[in-house]
């Protein structure tokens, strides 16, 4: 093959991460979300990196780093930060969640508000928004979701609400009828979320480890799952704190299958499986 054919055919090359880039990017996100990348990571991550600092023209990954230290206000910070969030979720994930939460929402009564406050794509707030309408009397009115992430990338499309049907496969058959819209043309294969659905949701983009919460809102259920297990114990513990203050009495926090925080708070007591309910 010639040299030209060659280049041509080659895949581009990509600034590499030097010795010290891992751990310092590490330092950078750990401080700025709050996410601890672990040394199993590495090559997934320098890759990451290589691919921010090729698209901003930049020959070396340290460069990239030194642009986000010293600039704290970039708007790259938020490409940096969501080359590294795990957007895995899936619509009624771990599903007694939902059987607990339908039970919780009819007891409760209207109004009712709940965060989802590590939305990812969507799945888990629209889970949230058929449950209720499937429990709650006149379930138009009185409802408030607010669903967010850090991940801009993904809370765009969360607010589409457009998904693949496979993607939708754990949507029981009479929801998916009610709820979704079946694509044509270009969209066939795909489904998107009825306005019915959309109405409820309000989608934001929230970093949990800066001040900019949710103000003079108190919610009466958080979801927080399979989100705790990629910040410290420390960081886990603050966050806690926090949702306390914002929980109404008796509001329950839904974690995920892996998360355990009954050693690190006494402001929820442990209610079911990896269901909390504040004291």
């Amino acid at each position: 093959m010639s040299s030209l054919a060659s280049s041509i055919f080659s895949a581009p090359e990509l600034p590499e991460a030097g010795g010290q880039d891992f751990q310092r990017a590490a330092e950078l996100l750990r401080g700025r979300a709050g996410i601890v990348l672990g040394e199993h990571k590495r090559e997934m991550a320098e890759r990451a990196l290589g691919m921010r600092a090729k698209s901003l023209g930049l020959p070396t990954v340290k460069e990239y780093l030194d642009h986000l230290e010293q600039n704290p206000l970039s708007t790259h910070w938020q490409a940096f930060i969501n080359a590294f969030t795990i957007n895995h979720t899936a619509f009624f994930r771990e599903q007694h969640h939902f059987s607990i939460f339908a039970d919780f929402a009819k007891k409760r009564g209207k109004p009712l508000s709940v965060w989802c406050c590590a939305s990812s794509t969507g799945e888990e707030a629209y889970s949230i928004a058929m449950t209720l309408r499937e429990s709650c009397p006149a379930p138009g009115s009185g409802i408030h979701i607010l669903a967010t992430d850090i991940d801009t990338q993904a809370i765009e499309r969360a607010r589409e609400g457009v998904y693949s049907l496979e993607r939708v496969d754990p949507v029981p058959l009479e929801l998916l009828r009610k709820y979704f819209q079946r694509g044509a043309g270009p969209r066939a294969g795909m489904v998107r979320v009825k306005p019915v659905l959309r109405n409820m949701i309000e989608f934001g983009v929230v970093n949990l480890l800066s001040a900019d919460w949710p103000s003079g809102q108190k919610f009466d259920a958080i979801f927080c799952r399979n989100t705790m297990i990629y910040f410290d114990k420390d960081t886990q513990s603050r966050i806690l704190a926090r949702f306390a203050t914002i929980l109404k009495p008796g509001g329950l926090l839904f974690a995920g299958h892996s998360e355990n925080f009954t050693y690190l708070t006494k402001a929820f007591r442990l209610q079911g499986q990896t269901v909390y309910v504040a004291t």
